[in-house]
């Protein structure tokens, strides 16, 4: 039986931590011993120099897709490394990732949907807060006879309505989403991108990268990903892989 996998995130707040290693070494360590209890796997790590006041974090971002790209778990060594931001908690659970903090290992991902549910609370009542000021200006209004709002908003929704067109463009879009989880992999790999699609293919499957529906890369897999990245037609790659 085959360990677990992991991919390490490490968050510095400053760009003088980052350069001196500052704070990473007590995190580092917290890693090493957390793997070292599980005998889990560390297949890469990924140091954010970062505020924690932020979301939008390309490392963080980075480390997901790599660990969702290899069917590894998101280790992070401390939970208070993660933003306090509600919608940050939101977009983590979203991810579908899985996540373990090495200092506090029953929150997992579990304890971050439930943060995530208090969060998503918190915006509703909000929401619901808003839609009960708008029914009393509604009534203000319809007691000075105006409206509020587009009296043509439905129509225009209508209007804008595509049908089986609308389905196919979210197939597409979650394909296309597929693909870019892998971009990180394939950049690190064959950067120039000149490997043929079968060397990439097996590089891929040495780096334990699962596919985007699970298993093994092979070439067709490979051109499918590599022509959604680079936004270009499907059917040339596939033939450029016979």
């Amino acid at each position: 039986m085959r360990a677990d996998k992991f991919v390490a995130y490490l968050r510095v707040s400053t760009a003088r931590q980052g350069r001196s290693g500052l704070g990473l070494d007590a995190q580092r360590e917290a890693l090493r011993n957390y793997l070292a209890n599980t005998g889990g796997r560390l297949l890469a790590e990924f140091v954010e120099v970062e505020s924690g006041k932020r979301s939008d974090r390309p490392e963080l971002q980075r480390a997901i897709r790599r660990a969702k790209a290899s069917g590894a778990r998101l280790l992070i060594a401390k939970l208070d490394r993660l933003s306090r931001n509600a919608a940050f908690l939101l977009q983590l659970r979203d991810s579908g990732v899985r996540f373990v903090a090495a200092d506090l290992p029953t929150a997992d991902e579990t304890v971050v949907g439930i943060m995530a549910v208090i969060a998503q609370r918190e915006r509703e009542m909000i929401a619901q807060r808003t839609r009960e000021a708008l029914a009393v200006a509604r009534k203000r209004l319809a007691k000075e006879g105006r409206r509020l709002g587009n009296p043509n908003g439905a129509e225009a929704l209508r209007r804008a309505a595509k049908g089986n067109s609308a389905a196919v463009a979210r197939l597409t879009a979650n394909a296309n989403g597929r693909a870019e989880t892998f971009r990180d992999a394939f950049a690190d790999i064959d950067p120039a991108g000149g490997m043929s699609l079968r060397a990439l293919a097996e590089e891929l499957n040495h780096r334990e990268i699962e596919a985007p529906r699970g298993g093994l890369w092979h070439a067709g897999t490979v051109a499918r990903v590599r022509a959604r990245l680079a936004n270009a037609p499907i059917n040339a790659q596939l033939a450029a892989a016979q």
